[in-house]
C-alpha cells in the first residue's frame, strides 16, 4: 500500500475512533458488493441498479483500489484465510496451469482477439494457474492465437515470484517442450506435464473445468 493509499486508510480510521479526520461517506462493503454484482453480472457501471452506490462512486472507488493494487491484496488475503480454515499451509506448494479459449463479443477490438486454430476459436483466451484447492494464483488473458507456453512462461514467472514454496505445477501436453526446461533453471519451479492417468488432486482445481483426480502436495 502506498503513502496516499495509507493516508486515506488512516484517516477513516481516525474519523472512527473519534480523532478527526474526514469519515467515509460509503460503506466498503457495499462497494465490493457492487463491483461484483457487475462482475458476476456483466453490466455497465451506468446500468448499476439503484440498490448499490452510485454508479459513478463504485467505478471511483474500484479504480482507485486497482491503481494502488488493493484488489489484488484484497483476493490475496482471501485465499489465505481460505486455505487456513481449509488446513493447509497458507502458503501453496503445488498448483495447476491450464488455459481456455473463449468466444469474443462483436465489441471486442481485433488488436486484441485471435484465432485458436486447435479449439476454433476467434476471441480471447484466459490463462491460470491455481492452487490443489483451486483458488487463483495467477491470471493472465491473451488473444486466443497466444499460446500457452508463449505466456506460461511469464504467468509461471509471476506465479513463482509471490509463491516461493510452489516447487510442481502440473499442465496439460500444450505446455511440452522448451519450457519444462526453462521452468527449473530459471524460476525454481517444476513444470510437470500431466496425462489421462497422472492428474492432480481436487476436480475443482482445473481453470477451464476439467477433471483432476489423484492426490497430490497442497
Amino acid at each position: 500500500m502506498d503513502g496516499g493509499a495509507a493516508a486515506a486508510a488512516g484517516a477513516g480510521l481516525a474519523a472512527r475512533a473519534g480523532r478527526g479526520g474526514q469519515p467515509e461517506a460509503y460503506c466498503h462493503r457495499a462497494i465490493l458488493d457492487a463491483i461484483r454484482y457487475l462482475v458476476d453480472n456483466g453490466t455497465k457501471w451506468r446500468a448499476m441498479p439503484a440498490d448499490f452506490s452510485p454508479w459513478d462512486r463504485v467505478d471511483a472507488f474500484f479504480r482507485r483500489w486497482r491503481d494502488h493494487d488493493l484488489v489484488k491484496e484484497f483476493h490475496d488475503r482471501l485465499r489465505r484465510m481460505v486455505r487456513e480454515q481449509a488446513g493447509p499451509d497458507p502458503e501453496p506448494s503445488a498448483g495447476v496451469s491450464d488455459s481456455q479459449s473463449i468466444k469474443a463479443d462483436a465489441v471486442v477490438g481485433h488488436d486484441s482477439r485471435g484465432f485458436d486454430g486447435g479449439k476454433l476459436i476467434n476471441g480471447r483466451k484466459r490463462h491460470a494457474v491455481v492452487d490443489t484447492l483451486g483458488l487463483l494464483l495467477g491470471v493472465m488473458v491473451t488473444a486466443a492465437d497466444i499460446g500457452d507456453r508463449a505466456a506460461g512462461q511469464d504467468l509461471l514467472a509471476q506465479v513463482a515470484a509471490a509463491h516461493h514454496r510452489l516447487a510442481p505445477v502440473w499442465a496439460d501436453g500444450g505446455y511440452t517442450g522448451s519450457l519444462v526446461e526453462y521452468s527449473p533453471a530459471a524460476l525454481a519451479l517444476v513444470l510437470a506435464i500431466a496425462n489421462a492417468v497422472t492428474t492432480c488432486a481436487a476436480s475443482s482445481c482445473c481453470p477451464s473445468g476439467g477433471s483432476w483426480s489423484g492426490s497430490s502436495p497442497t
